[in-house]
């Protein structure tokens, strides 16, 4: 395909660190220890660092299979460009799908925690007034959308300011935990192990909560054509931003044992954070949590509106979707369209949300239902990457393990999360995951019909695109602008 398809989106507009950061805030750490951390402890009790950690080893697979793919095919679409050219067109498709749903639901779901955390900063009443926190959340989604539609300079700006405030706090608030005395437990090594689960089945319920803190890293990966040697560094930063969000799991999530009873936890199911704050520092700690956490939620709509424009763009781009989706703003480099359809359907989910009370309940299990989704398109790019690079996986050990074996490992660990979260979650969520799944084969049936490219594709060799594509590292920074801005790189 070749670029008289239309305008690029803006080349190398984020740097390293930009990346980086975006990893981090895609994976909103504030926000998902205030949100899961009662569910996990209700899952597995004491079990709970183990859990963060033993879902961390296959997730930093998948990170690693979202490096390799970047690495040979830079697309804004990711997975859903990887799994198409390795596996098949329509797996290829599902994958970007599930990825459009999980990130459309979750931006509903995460906009009511936005507005009611912002009313709780100036009285705790307010915050459970739903149709208020709903007025507020659909406000703040919609300064978010301003954002991402100004362009991807100043969705980062936006970006370092939340997330460098709200690691701030959370670094404090570790370092504070730290050093803290009144301890209703003492630390204990074995909250690491196996002991604490309640057998295989205790430990996949904590496995797949776990999975759900760490989704949204890969954003990175869906702003390679806006990175300069994204290559590189849309892999790197993905990586990087699992190791940070994981620690900051670790430590808070020990420090929930260690410095809160069960009662506690339990009494404040969505409000862990504020009374760790609050024990951690009387008077101001509850409250500077609730502002991490509010600024978590902001920040992590408006990755989630990164993920879901930008493969939009790419679905629109070949045609597998309506193709005004891959329209670009001629001023601010952004796939407007895109931007302005999935605002206006997350505005009527929230109106809906609102108004009817039995759709409430629905977006409950819904935000169950999106870890079906993401278990899909994770798992899917782990075994892209060992297809994609099937003949360079016996040249050597770093290629066998990072590029073959550890991505396996972490495609086979999602795929048996999708089975076995199948057995613990609701009926309604099961009929949202698989539901919204089964949606998508109307538009990719139709547009395979309608002979789309994208189900021609080329297949995705790691030997013939390293061949082709390698330079060495000194003349990087030359070789950057050639991949930026490419409708595809098919």
């Amino acid at each position: 395909m070749s670029n008289s398809r239309g305008r690029g989106l803006q080349a190398n507009a984020l740097g390293t660190f930009d990346t980086v950061v975006m990893a981090v805030a895609g994976s909103a750490p504030a926000y998902s220890l205030a949100a899961t951390t009662a569910v996990l402890v209700g899952a597995v009790g004491l079990a709970s660092p183990a859990a963060l950690l033993y879902c961390a080893i296959p997730m930093l697979g998948i990170a690693l299979a979202f490096s390799y793919l970047g690495r040979i095919d830079v697309n804004a679409g990711a997975s859903y460009s990887w799994v198409g050219r390795t596996l098949h067109p329509f797996l290829g498709f599902v994958s970007g799908w599930a990825l459009v749903v999980s990130a459309t639901i979750f931006m509903v779901a995460g906009s009511l925690p936005a507005g009611s955390m912002t009313l709780a900063l100036f009285d705790e009443n307010l915050a459970d007034n739903t149709a208020l926190s709903t007025a507020i959340g659909a406000a703040w989604f919609l300064i978010m959308l301003g954002v991402v539609l100004g362009g991807a300079r100043l969705t980062v700006r936006a970006q370092l300011l939340m997330s460098g405030v709200e690691l701030v706090i959370l670094g404090l608030f570790a370092v504070l935990a730290l050093f803290h005395t009144g301890d209703a437990r003492a630390f204990d090594w074995s909250w690491l192990g196996f002991s604490h689960f309640d057998g295989m089945a205790g430990f996949a319920s904590g496995a797949l909560i776990a999975a759900f803190y760490y989704w949204g890293w890969d954003v990175t990966s869906n702003l390679s054509e806006e990175t300069p040697n994204s290559r590189r560094t849309t892999g790197l930063a993905g990586l990087i931003g699992v190791g940070v969000v994981f620690l900051l799991f670790e430590v808070f999530t020990i420090a929930v044992n260690v410095l809160l009873s069960s009662k506690q936890i339990e009494e404040n199911d969505a409000n862990v954070l504020a009374v760790l704050g609050e024990e951690v520092w009387p008077g101001w700690g509850g409250r500077l949590l609730i502002v991490a956490v509010m600024l978590s939620t902001i920040a992590t709509l408006e990755t989630t509106l990164i993920q879901v424009t930008r493969s939009l763009f790419a679905m629109g781009r070949d045609r597998t979707m309506p193709s005004a989706l891959g329209r670009v703003h001629r001023t601010w480099n952004t796939p407007w369209v895109a931007i302005a359809v999935v605002g206006g359907v997350a505005l009527v989910m929230f109106i809906a949300s609102n108004a009817l009370g039995s759709v409430g309940d629905i977006l409950s299990d819904a935000i169950s239902a999106i870890g079906l989704q993401i278990a899909v398109y994770y798992g899917l790019a782990g075994l892209a990457v060992v297809v994609a690079y099937r003949k360079m996986l016996l040249t050597s050990v770093g290629n066998f393990v990072l590029g073959g074996l550890w991505p396996l490992f972490g495609a086979l660990f999602m795929f048996w999360i999708f089975v076995e979260s199948l057995g613990e979650l609701s009926g309604a969520a099961i009929a949202i995951g698989l539901g919204g799944l089964a949606v998508g084969l109307i538009p990719m049936l139709w547009y395979w019909k309608q002979g789309s490219d994208y189900y021609r594709p080329a297949k995705l060799d790691a030997t013939r695109t390293v061949e082709a594509d390698y330079v060495p590292d000194d003349h990087a920074a030359a070789r950057t602008g050639a991949y930026e801005g490419l409708p595809t790189d098919f």
